[in-house]
């Protein structure tokens, strides 16, 4: 009955879980767990992004593993505002040419199979280049206050064009 009653638990806590997009907060190192059903995608805000982008959640972080994850595509031309992340973030880039940017820095390009690591409190953007749309799967880290990102200023016409 024991058994039962924590597998039901287990099971209760991964649903609610993949409907908030995440694993379960008080999963221990040794248990293992699928979140079931993708995440409505939404569009991503203007108030952070310049241009169409979409973001499909994958997965929020939970206890044993800081980090979300999530899809995000970009039409051509679009990209993100200038931002920092206080854990760090990993991108892969699946498809597209992405375009990246250190602030004060040289413009990085990335293709499909490539992956670009963003250093902690770093101050950058990505986007896609203007020829194409560009997804990237973004896994994105958690500090211990909860908090994965802080957006700044959006990347100008003339910022975004620079080499």
């Amino acid at each position: 009955m024991k058994k039962m009653t924590r597998l039901m638990t287990a099971v209760c806590l991964t649903m609610a879980a993949g409907a908030a997009g995440m694993g379960p907060a008080t999963a221990q190192a040794s248990e293992q767990f699928v979140t079931r059903g993708s995440q409505a995608a939404y569009a991503g805000p203007a108030e952070f992004f310049t241009g169409s982008v979409t973001v499909q959640p994958l997965f929020g972080n939970y206890a044993g593993a800081p980090y979300g994850g999530a899809y995000v595509t970009f039409a051509a031309g679009a990209r993100s505002n200038w931002h920092t992340h206080p854990a760090g973030q990993r991108l892969l880039v699946l498809n597209g040419t992405c375009w990246t940017q250190i602030w004060d820095g040289q413009k990085s390009v990335a293709n499909a199979g490539d992956s670009i690591w963003c250093p902690k409190d770093i101050k950058h953007w990505h986007g896609a280049s203007p020829d194409g749309e560009m997804t990237h799967l973004a896994l994105t880290h958690v500090d211990d206050q909860g908090k994965n990102v802080t957006w700044l200023e959006a990347v100008s016409d003339e910022q975004y064009h620079s080499k």
